[in-house]
């Protein structure tokens, strides 16, 4: 399987150096234009997970994959991925610029919880088309990244996290105005919250000998002390969807992943996922995308 990328390898394989704070306390942060890693020299972006967080202006025609997506960028665009999530990109077009800045989970530690946006959600959306005025914005705000990394003001890496949400805002005010109605402060809200927040602790499977324990709505409401109808009422309230349509929709999504990236057998990605025998795993998977998971793979990877 596609293993996970650290910070320290992405310094290693981009630049051949690793910065001395790189796992300070205080977390990591660094910014840089996407012009000096793209052009016919540069080396292809592995498919895989990321142990730190990166937010991308892509300008230029390029493919994104993600988890099990493949989006296509026309022109220019934001590509927010975080350490859940696999991904890579893949330039169309020659001509390519941007900029991209890197950091881990504990830059933001007690400043913060980046999960809560949703284009770091696992079922949220990680790529924004951008039009040429958001496109400008988003520029201006990198440009004044590495105005302040390159300071000696004191507390430049505050300003730096401000920018970051800055972005992080700018790009929440994009999303539909519907979308943000749905957003919901009361009890519901906070119970569908901490369900999805259990759903996707169980992931990624990035070893054969781990196994979802997790699998239907009674689990997730044991664990979280409250009668499970208690529990369908707010998550339904919450996304418009059952815990059942959730639970089923994230486990397909890894097992796509896993049928495309990995070598495992069926049986090996049955049981990880958490099912008992291996005809349950193929029975679950045809019935949503009328393929068993070999003909899925060979597709995949046809």
């Amino acid at each position: 399987m596609s293993r996970t990328e650290t910070i320290e390898e992405f310094y290693k394989t981009k630049l051949n150096w690793v910065p001395d704070n790189i796992r300070r306390e205080i977390g990591h942060f660094n910014v840089f234009k996407l012009d000096d890693f793209v052009g016919c020299h540069s080396k292809p972006i592995p498919y895989s997970r990321k142990d730190y967080f990166k937010i991308s202006l892509i300008i230029g025609r390029n493919k994104v994959h993600y988890a099990d997506k493949v989006v296509e960028i026309q022109k220019q665009a934001l590509l927010f991925a975080n350490p859940q999530i696999p991904y890579n990109w893949e330039q169309i077009d020659e001509q390519q610029s941007g900029f991209f800045c890197v950091f881990t989970p504990a830059f933001f530690h007690h400043f913060g919880n980046l999960n809560n946006y949703e284009m770091f959600r696992p079922h949220g959306n990680p790529v924004f088309e951008l039009t040429d005025e958001q496109a400008a914005k988003i520029k201006a705000v990198f440009e004044r990244m590495f105005e302040e990394i390159n300071s000696t003001y004191t507390h430049k890496y505050d300003a730096l996290r401000n920018l970051v949400f800055e972005i992080l805002h700018h790009t929440a005010k994009m999303q539909p105005a519907q979308q943000a109605e749905k957003q919901h402060t009361d009890a519901s809200h906070r119970i569908a919250v901490l369900f999805l927040e259990l759903l996707e602790r169980q992931f990624p499977i990035e070893d054969t000998r781990q196994r979802v324990i997790l699998r239907s709505a009674s689990d997730f409401a044991d664990q979280l002390s409250i009668h499970v109808n208690h529990l369908s009422r707010a998550v339904r309230k919450t996304t418009q969807k059952t815990t059942s349509d959730l639970i089923s929709e994230r486990l397909l999504q890894e097992a796509k992943i896993l049928l495309k990236h990995t070598d495992w057998n069926v049986s090996e990605i049955a049981f990880a996922l958490g099912f008992t025998e291996v005809t349950h795993f193929n029975n679950f998977f045809k019935k949503k995308l009328q393929l068993n998971p070999t003909q899925f793979r060979s597709v995949s990877i046809s």
